[in-house]
């Protein structure tokens, strides 16, 4: 793959990429409809492809927020087209890396020491690129080890890329009034917050010691000597992704296996630890040879504070949802409901808040649940057009629920989509057993 031996840091810079991304766009769009006078019947399939391309290639250029904005859409598989699916997908551990002597001037930078000087061996070739960083296989003492080195610049561009995004934003979701701010400010701390890596050293190893008892899912180990604010070091730890091992496992057993595991990590720390690994998709997770999940990547982990857990979680109890004095007491605890709203947008908001929670919450109704469960998903994706073409929502006031939602939904999203594609049947209480 071809290397990057520049990636844009000024606001400057990084705005006029996203000028000519979009002027690509443009001219795309321009080409459709030339296109359609021709071919009435032409689809927008072929628009989708190019715009996906363009943006994805553009992103790619900028690494970090803007590319980890395209991260987080890849797992949005029921309400984006396919075409930005599959390329965004490929933001999660497929990307131009950077070139060798970038690789050595971080070091350089942050130990005084090339890697050659630190380890018996080190490979300046990227195995792995993604959005915030890329990884290097190296040995020490015969021990082989994962060395992931952060993007130069990506820190000091977080918030100016943000900035540039949040027009955008608010058009797209009518975010109305000074309150969308605490939105953005969410996303600003969460980034900032994965570009620390002697921050996320410290949470991967409370996260390891606090789920290692967790069966059928191992961790690396972590090493604090060979790490620092800009590169960590771990465990190598040899496996697929997730997603090329649910693209070619037949075994069922096996994929019930996995996702009990996955399951369990996750309920455990939502509703133990109370802090939860918000990034969950399949470039976080490995399968090994004897089928064993394997969980990396630490850098995004959600503090789940207790003002918010209790009304989030009772309405995944039906007696709540269908007792229309307490749901409704629920909806403005969470702010999905305000007071300053109208009545024809409490009315309109309990609906589809209902309407969304009675489906995304099913799999806390039984027992057991089947993930591979075609029209639990295919509900997800029509009631996803059904909010997308809905005019009245684009005149109501887009500031809704709690600032945690934006990582807690993430992680719920991201971990139903993973399941889904392991196609696993879960007992949905395992986790209490640890």
């Amino acid at each position: 793959m071809k290397t990057i031996d520049y990636i844009p840091t000024s606001k400057i810079e990084r705005a006029g990429k996203l000028v000519q991304t979009g002027a690509k766009i443009g001219v795309n769009y321009v080409k459709h409809y030339a296109e359609k006078i021709v071919n009435p019947d032409l689809t927008r399939d072929k628009l989708n492809e190019n715009n996906a391309e363009d943006i994805y290639d553009g992103l790619k250029s900028l690494k970090g927020s803007a590319l980890k904005v395209a991260q987080m859409l890849s797992m949005d598989k029921n309400f984006l087209p396919q075409a930005y699916v599959e390329k965004f997908s490929l933001s999660q551990f497929s990307v131009p890396p950077l070139s060798a002597p970038l690789v050595l001037k971080t070091f350089k930078n942050n130990f005084g020491k090339t890697p050659y000087e630190i380890f018996d061996e080190f490979n300046a070739n990227s195995v792995n690129a993604a959005s915030i960083g890329q990884v290097h296989l190296a040995v020490k003492d015969n021990k082989k080890l994962a060395v992931k080195i952060q993007y130069p610049g990506v820190a000091n561009s977080i918030s100016s890329d943000l900035a540039l995004v949040k027009p955008i934003a608010i058009r797209m979701f009518n975010l109305q009034g000074k309150d969308s701010d605490k939105y953005f400010k969410e996303v600003e701390d969460k980034l900032i917050e994965e570009t620390n890596y002697l921050l996320e050293l410290e949470q991967s190893k409370e996260v390891v010691a606090a789920c290692n008892k967790i069966e059928n899912i191992t961790f690396p180990n972590y090493y604090p000597e060979f790490s620092s604010e800009k590169i960590i070091t771990m465990d190598w730890m040899t496996g697929i992704h997730l997603s090329e091992f649910t693209a070619v496992n037949k075994d069922q057993e096996v994929g019930d296996k996995i996702g009990q595991a996955l399951w369990d990590f996750y309920m455990y720390q939502i509703h133990v630890l109370k802090k939860v690994h918000a990034d969950p998709h399949p470039g976080n997770f490995l399968v090994d040879e004897h089928n064993q999940l394997i969980a990396l990547d630490f850098g995004c982990m959600k503090i789940i504070p207790n003002d918010f857990y209790v009304p989030y979680f009772e309405l995944i109890n039906k007696n709540v949802i269908t007792d229309e004095k307490l749901f409704n007491e629920k909806l403005f605890e969470l702010e999905i409901l305000r007071h300053d709203d109208t009545p024809a947008e409490i009315e309109y908001f309990t609906e589809m808040f209902h309407d969304l929670l009675s489906l995304f919450t099913k799999p806390f109704q039984h027992e057991t649940f089947d993930f591979s469960d075609e029209t639990f998903f295919e509900s997800i994706a029509k009631l996803g057009e059904r909010f997308s073409n809905d005019t009245a929502l684009r005149k109501m006031n887009g500031n809704r629920g709690s600032k945690h939602f934006i990582y807690m939904n993430r992680t719920f999203f991201g971990l139903y989509n993973l399941m889904f594609d392991l196609k696993a049947k879960i007992v949905v209480d395992n986790y209490l057993k640890y």
